[in-house]
């Protein structure tokens, strides 16, 4: 392909980026930082940090943020050295089971932990038919700690980012390093922590301070808990008032000054300098084969761990399939008319058909502007692609509360793009913020097949009278087309299930997205929670599957996805 089209690609993406990513943030810091008649003014943020209730929400805000990332590590560590460094019977099976809760949304499993640590839930009743609870005096696990179970939920969704990670950094350490240790006398313990963990370092930060940002500014799972004393959900309660208050915008700039640093110290401390420290490995680790009862505990670990992390959506299952699940370990009676009156009912529909149509767009816009930047960043060598690829990527650690209000503040009223609010019509807002949210997935598929493909291949086509563009189009798309598939896949599945933009840039019922459609059933009476319940099992299947089928493309390099 020649130059000056390598240079239109590189354009029309950076204008993208320009407008849709930076414009929204820039717009979002101006109404925090300037007055009703355009001065600068710090008051906004003043608020934020006098206020005793947004001082207590920043303060939930980092203990949620930091609480559910080292939890996480508490997961993630053990089962990515075992991974790593040992073989045992169903070693790959178990490697993929831990990807499994990224496929079950926080958002949907909070339903289900309601129905397990509820007052008279599953661990109640439990504990009560075992005598070690009173009956008439039930722990109220989720009033008393309603943080608490935020961070669990937080944490077993995410702990899979950090695997990914630290197996990735751990593949890429040289053994000899360990070798030399252990032949100056040190012992396997003092060998882990004084040279594979600093080595890995890199690797376990990186997914950390994507499990931070996410946790920090995590929207859907404090809502089911009905948990309002966190920055997300006050931003949130903000919205109803958003024309003449501007303390939600100084919270959102609070929050993106968060997660700005925490992402700055990362690649400060852990970047490309550390990993020239680490290197790549200079021979391929041989992993020890386990004994009987080393594969048995490993064995039970990974099935531990993968059972607490699909737990509270296993209870979702259930309640989607109960008609009395009160006071019980298990429900009384089951029935399918959850999914019955699901089908029935109008919201549910139309959330669904609108979650089709926005993801779908979305996800035509992901590949279009996923493959031309991968083509840029591989395949040419102009100066400051890698400014874009690393834009690419940045949505990964950009809260989408910051970009959704950000959108909100670039589209009101006497702006320059309000005329993308088609009235109460989100669509083009939406499609916007799914695109740019779930770009990450195809760029790096798309990059991971250029990568594999032979420029070669190319250039012969071209050395027989083919142009630049017609070898492209009939040598290489054909060889990477399932890394395009599969990038499109996940961000056609993530976009469908996506929280923070549906909840804030959806307010009108007829726009209602799945998750703000089950968010709207969850809070309603009667027999909405069967119904949220239903209609999340729908969304955990579709997911699945939609996952199951880009891993099976992607292989191991689907990991890379999660990494930035």
């Amino acid at each position: 392909m020649g130059r000056s089209f390598a240079i239109l690609l590189y354009a029309a993406t950076g204008l993208f980026f320009a407008l849709f990513f930076v414009w929204p943030i820039v717009t979002t810091v101006g109404e925090a930082f300037l007055d009703a008649s355009g001065r600068p003014t710090l008051a906004f943020v003043g608020i934020v940090f006098s206020d005793p209730v947004y001082v207590e929400g920043l303060i939930n805000a980092f203990k949620m943020g930091v609480f559910s990332t080292l939890l996480a590590i508490l997961l993630a560590l053990p089962l990515a050295v075992l991974a790593d460094r040992y073989v045992f019977p169903g070693k790959a099976w178990f490697s993929s089971l831990i990807l499994l809760p990224l496929i079950l949304p926080p958002f949907v499993g909070a339903i289900g932990i309601k129905q397990l640590l509820g007052k008279m839930g599953v661990l109640n009743t439990a504990l009560m038919e075992a005598g070690l609870m009173n009956p008439e005096a039930p722990i109220d696990w989720l009033g008393e700690s309603q943080l608490a179970g935020v961070v669990v939920m937080n944490a077993l969704h995410l702990y899979p980012i950090i695997f990914l990670n630290v197996t990735a950094a751990l593949a890429n350490l040289d053994p000899a390093m360990e070798e030399a240790a252990q032949n100056l006398g040190c012992g396997r313990w003092r060998r882990f922590w004084r040279i594979t963990l600093p080595l890995t370092m890199p690797g376990l930060f990186a997914g950390a301070t994507i499990v931070f940002i996410w946790a920090l500014t995590e929207l859907g799972v404090p809502l089911m808990f009905d948990y309002s004393r966190v920055t997300s959900v006050q931003i949130f309660s903000g919205l109803k008032d958003l024309s003449g208050n501007p303390t939600p915008y100084a919270l959102v700039v609070v929050m993106l000054v968060a997660a700005t640093l925490t992402f700055a110290l990362s690649k400060w401390f852990f970047g490309p300098r550390a990993a020239a420290v680490s290197g790549k490995a200079s021979i391929g680790r041989q992993p020890r084969r386990l004994g009987r009862t080393g594969t048995a505990l490993c064995t039970l670990l990974f099935l531990l761990v993968t059972f607490v992390a699909v737990l509270p959506h296993l209870a979702v299952v259930l309640t989607s399939f109960s008609t009395d699940w009160y006071a019980t370990i298990l429900p009384r009676e089951w029935t399918l008319v959850s999914y019955e009156e699901a089908l029935g009912h109008p919201l549910t529909l139309l959330s669904i058909k609108n979650s089709l149509f926005y993801a779908s767009l979305a996800t035509v816009v992901d590949v279009v502007l996923g493959v031309s930047i991968a083509y840029v960043v591989v395949r040419t060598r102009l100066p400051g692609r890698h400014v874009l690829d690393s834009m690419a990527m940045m949505p990964l650690a950009v809260p989408g509360l910051v970009l959704a209000f950000g959108y909100l503040a670039m589209t009101r009223e006497g702006q320059f793009f309000d005329f993308l609010m088609l009235g109460d019509d989100p669509v083009i807002l939406l499609v916007i913020a799914y695109s740019v949210r779930r770009l990450p997935y195809v760029v790096r598929s798309s990059a991971a097949g250029f990568q594999q493909t032979s420029v070669r291949l190319e250039e012969a086509a071209q050395n027989l009278g083919a142009s630049p563009l017609k070898a492209l189009r009939k040598v290489t798309f054909p060889l990477i087309s399932a890394n395009i598939i599969a990038g499109a896949l996940l961000a056609f599945a993530f976009a469908v299930l996506e929280v923070s933009d549906s909840l804030i840039l959806a307010t009108k019922q007829a726009y209602f997205p799945i998750t703000t459609a089950m968010y709207s059933l969850f809070n309603a009476l009667g027999n909405g929670e069967k119904l949220a319940s239903a209609l999340g099992v729908w969304a955990m299947a579709f997911l699945g599957i939609t996952l199951l089928a880009a891993g099976l493309l992607l292989g191991r390099k689907m990991g890379a996805l999660f990494r930035i």
